[in-house]
């Protein structure tokens, strides 16, 4: 019989001794569009993805002026190509009222909000074993879902409250601390095993499953208000697709009416799970499924650009 690995005697390091790829001065600045942006848009061919384009955002214009619940399900590329201000722009502007990660992505907020750098080279880091040791990660992420489900709150909101008590020097750029100061919903979904603070001493199995399973029931309540908005996956091929596709059937079995709304998936490649179970599949019995594929870098901030001038123009 294999016996589990012993994590007491894991060395860590701290996070400040480790080079990183991802430094807030490299993030992105929203411009104001100032009646111009839409013009470029309109001027876009009314063809193929350009077409879907100015649909996408006069659909979620709608559902933003009928104050529907609209859902960025974010990829942790998002935060590591700079779209963090984009973000926080658009839910200002009320473009997102939910948002829902991946484990990876409440660790990269974590650390832009502790040192504002974040991404380790990993080529070279797991070379002598130092790939995902960094302490005050672990240290920060682990300390705050303990305390969260001793309250019975789930993995978002308990990151959020551990940096609004501890005030970490850039939690201003973090998605995490906004979310948790505006109010808005911020649910982490962890396969357990795949993220970086799994492997430190001070991981729980148990306490980590308990906090992103009351994120699972919070992310399936908000489904359960979609009809009329819209779910954005972004980044992500695997992990939030599938949550989306049982939280929908939840709400369904539950007697919600969730048919008529807008589904999109941006990305670099189109990939089988996001293209099946966010585009294709839910929206068979009403509502519009939407693939644009491009680097998120350009095309997230397209896309807010667009929202931001139609906003302006049309109230």
């Amino acid at each position: 019989m294999i016996e589990p690995i012993d994590l007491s005697k894991v060395q860590t390091k701290s996070i400040r001794e480790r080079a990183n790829k991802v430094r807030i001065d490299l993030f992105g600045e929203v411009t104001e569009p100032e009646g111009r942006f839409t013009q470029f848009v309109d001027a876009l061919p009314d063809i193929l993805k350009a077409r879907d384009f100015k649909e996408l955002c006069q659909r979620l214009n709608t559902a933003r002026k009928a104050k529907r619940a609209i859902i960025l399900a974010m990829g942790d590329a998002l935060i590591k190509v700079g779209l963090t201000p984009y973000i926080l722009r658009l839910m200002d502007e009320g473009f997102i009222t939910a948002l829902a990660m991946q484990g990876a992505g409440i660790i990269h907020d974590t650390e832009i909000a502790l040192i504002g750098e974040t991404s380790e080279d990993v080529q070279v880091t797991i070379t002598d074993g130092s790939f995902g040791m960094a302490e005050e990660t672990g240290s920060f992420i682990h300390s705050a879902i303990k305390e969260g489900v001793k309250n019975g709150i789930g993995l978002g909101e308990a990151v959020g409250r551990k940096m609004d008590e501890a005030a970490p020097p850039h939690r201003e750029h973090s998605l995490t601390w906004q979310a948790w100061k505006r109010g808005i919903p911020l649910t982490v979904h962890v396969a357990y095993g795949t993220d970086i603070i799994h492997m430190h001493p001070e991981a729980d199995g148990a306490v980590i499953g308990k906090a992103t399973e009351i994120d699972f029931r919070k992310f399936a309540a908000l489904v359960c208000q979609l009809e009329g908005g819209a779910i954005i996956n972004a980044a992500s091929a695997v992990i939030l697709p599938e949550v989306f596709l049982k939280s929908l059937s939840l709400a369904r079995n539950l007697g919600h009416k969730v048919s008529d709304f807008t589904a999109a998936n941006m990305d670099m490649l189109q990939h089988y799970r996001p293209m099946e179970n966010v585009v294709k599949r839910p929206t068979t019995t009403g509502g519009r499924g939407f693939a644009l594929t491009g680097n998120l870098e350009i095309l997230f901030p397209l896309l807010t650009l667009c929202l931001l001038d139609i906003k302006k123009r049309d109230g």
